[in-house]
């Protein structure tokens, strides 16, 4: 068939990309921080933290929000085919969601505090990339993204006062916690 699709034939487009990509993002967050011991870790509980932590319950609130925000922004960018900078905010897009997804394991899996900041920092530095990217594609697929640059940017202050809080984090043992191998 040539021509120019419906707009009936784009909604339906749209909705198979988000009905796909949408869960995929957000299964791939919630499996990031499972796998990693986000939950409740005995190790991250005895940490001294801020005076600005949030509630444990909120992260959970959340998350899944951001990832399906982000998801849906990207589906609008895939769908902006007459974009010649569409694979570029794509591929930028898949980068940030990347280092979105290693930080978990970095800060509660390895437990490297210090490191994870500045992989934070990095995944801020892309997802800012990808925000503006996006915006050259479709803004209003940019707009979607700015919650989570405000998360990562409030995250990114939270990690960096557990950090100074807690110098010797990558070396702290929780008494009674253990591994059985």
């Amino acid at each position: 068939m040539v021509g120019i699709a419906t707009k009936g034939q784009l909604r339906m487009s749209f909705l198979r990309w988000a009905l796909v990509l949408v869960p995929l993002i957000l299964l791939a967050g919630l499996l990031s921080g499972a796998v990693s011991g986000s939950g409740e870790s005995p190790w991250y509980e005895a940490l001294a933290k801020p005076s600005f932590q949030p509630p444990g319950y909120l992260f959970g609130i959340v998350w899944p929000i951001l990832y399906i925000m982000m998801g849906l922004a990207l589906v609008i960018a895939i769908q902006a085919r007459g974009s010649g900078k569409r694979g570029l905010a794509i591929g930028l897009f898949a980068a940030q969601l990347v280092a979105n997804l290693l930080w978990s394991p970095i800060f509660f899996g390895m437990h490297q505090v210090s490191f994870a900041f500045w992989w934070l920092l990095l995944t801020l530095a892309l997802a800012l990339a990808t925000t503006y990217a996006f915006w050259r594609v479709r803004p209003s697929a940019a707009w979607l993204m700015v919650p989570y640059l405000a998360w990562l940017c409030f995250a990114a202050m939270l990690n960096f006062s557990i950090d100074r809080q807690n110098p010797d984090a990558e070396t702290l043992v929780v008494e009674g916690a253990y591994t059985q191998i």
